[in-house]
């Protein structure tokens, strides 16, 4: 419990730091709205010249569109910012501040930053998704839309994970930003269902970037396509990948040499 409330007052402090800089709002807007309708145009350039993509009409791939918004926003608000402040901390040797508290302090450097402005994405991405599902007339359904909120909410612990497991090998390697920009170009590929995409490209979207699960999945709940057994599988990959970040940082801080060392 000790530990959530920790949690909670750094997310308090970091959306407060946020509202002194408000101008970065309207910047966000500015990027938000350039990278939709960059989405869009594209969306249309490509269903000028054909009806479906890979089995998907253009209502389904909007959705799609909202869903890596969403997600996008979510990533870059809550996820991103913490794990590269946690790859400055490891390089730096100042991370012993959040070690020595008392707390889990997994759950602290994840929790320490947050971009609320990155949230427009995430509004702009709902907005998309029901534009989206009125063209293709959804119908409320209680297994879609469990289907849906849960499938979204597996993916981005497997976003977490992925982006932990990279971060950690900061307490081995020194240049490990390389590998995370390489992170941003891969889940750009998430902006298309993976279906359309090679075999050998769509499993590494699927089991080594899991892209596919934060992605596709969740759209696929949305669309009526979601199985139970793709369900599962996005279940037990999420504790898979959960088992092996949690084990990679606790190996990475037995290893660490901080300030006070």
């Amino acid at each position: 419990m000790q530990g959530f409330k920790l949690a909670f007052n750094y997310l308090r402090i970091g959306i407060m730091n946020e509202f002194q800089y408000r101008a970065n709002l309207y910047i966000q807007i500015l990027q938000t709205f350039i990278a939709l309708a960059t989405g869009l145009i594209g969306l249309n350039l490509v269903f000028n010249q054909v009806t479906e993509l890979g089995g998907w009409n253009k209502a389904e791939l909007l959705a799609v569109m909202g869903v890596f918004t969403v997600t996008g926003g979510f990533i870059r608000a809550a996820i991103q910012p913490n794990m590269e402040r946690l790859m400055d901390e490891i390089r730096e040797g100042t991370l012993d501040y959040a070690l020595t508290k008392p707390a889990d302090a997994q759950l602290l450097v994840s929790v320490r930053e947050f971009r609320l402005w990155q949230m427009v994405d995430v509004v702009t991405g709902v907005i998309v998704m029901i534009v989206a599902l009125s063209q293709l007339d959804w119908f409320v359904d209680f297994w879609s839309v469990l289907g849906f909120f849960s499938a979204l909410f597996l993916g981005a612990i497997m976003i977490y994970c992925f982006w932990l497991i990279i971060t950690s090998t900061a307490f081995w390697f020194v240049r490990v930003n390389e590998i995370a920009n390489l992170f941003e170009g891969l889940y750009a590929a998430g902006r298309w269902p993976v279906d359309i995409y090679p075999n050998w490209l769509r499993y590494g979207l699927t089991f080594l970037v899991p892209v596919a699960f934060a992605v596709t999945v969740p759209a696929q709940a949305l669309t009526g396509r979601l199985t139970l057994q793709t369900w599962f599988g996005a279940l037990a990959l999420t504790v898979t990948l959960f088992i092996v970040a949690r084990t990679v940082w606790k190996v990475g801080v037995k290893n660490y040499s901080g300030a006070s060392a």
